[in-house]
């Protein structure tokens, strides 16, 4: 691999685009888009070598099937320009066989993504001719989930009230109690701190790094053992 690439995305209603489509595209499959009606078929398309949906602890365990994954997320943001999810599309090392892609790939999701929280729909591309652009397509939730399995919201409400003798700014998951309605008025919206998280620079740049230094790892491996698999 000659030259590192990664591009990151914005899956988003406001350019025209769905996650249901998106989906069914990188895993060259058919999907119905429940939202709009829309089918989207993909099956013709070639060059697939591996597909696979990573979901995080409390994620109900039908959103295995990407169908459902996303076609739950269609329902759940109602807004002509939501943002449905986030896309980044990563260079593979030619130097690597199959199996190690899907490792490499794994570990990263799994460490980097759905241990923070989201779901992940991940799919490898080997087009024609075979080892000329190996590269994987990497679909990502944008809202946290709560413990039952539920979508957060982006924001919370906040409010100005007393807690151990002390004014704060508190929301209502935070204060964990109802609020003394004399004693409290709204104050503002707070970001989600998790999806806030999520939207940091920082955590784009951790994620390139993390991913370019595993390739590298993965290829000194494959020049110490040879074409091997590990």
């Amino acid at each position: 691999m000659a030259i590192y690439h990664l591009e990151a995305k914005v899956v988003s209603r406001g350019t025209g685009r769905s996650a249901v489509a998106a989906s069914a595209y990188l895993s060259c499959s058919k999907i119905l888009n429940d939202y709009d009606g829309v089918q989207h078929d993909y099956t013709r398309k070639k060059g697939l070598v591996w597909q696979e949906v990573f979901l995080p602890e409390f994620a109900p365990s039908e959103w295995k099937e990407r169908g459902v994954l996303w076609n739950a997320v269609e329902e759940n943001e109602k807004t002509k320009d939501s943002r449905l999810a986030r896309e980044f599309v990563v260079a593979l090392p030619i130097e690597l066989s199959e199996a190690q892609w899907e490792k490499l790939l794994s570990d990263f999701i799994s460490g980097t993504f759905v241990a923070d929280g989201m779901c992940a729909d991940v799919a490898i591309h080997d087009p024609h001719p075979p080892g000329h652009n190996p590269h994987a397509h990497i679909m990502l939730t944008v809202r946290p989930l709560d413990e039952k399995g539920n979508w957060q919201y982006n924001t919370q409400k906040e409010y100005l009230c007393v807690k151990n003798g002390e004014e704060q700014g508190f929301t209502a998951d935070e204060f964990n109690e109802p609020f003394p309605k004399k004693r409290t008025r709204k104050f503002a919206k707070k970001q989600n701190e998790s999806l806030s998280f999520w939207e940091m620079l920082v955590q784009a740049a951790r994620c390139v790094r993390r991913l370019a230094s595993t390739c590298a790892r993965e290829c000194q491996t494959y020049a110490e053992c040879g074409r091997t698999e590990l």
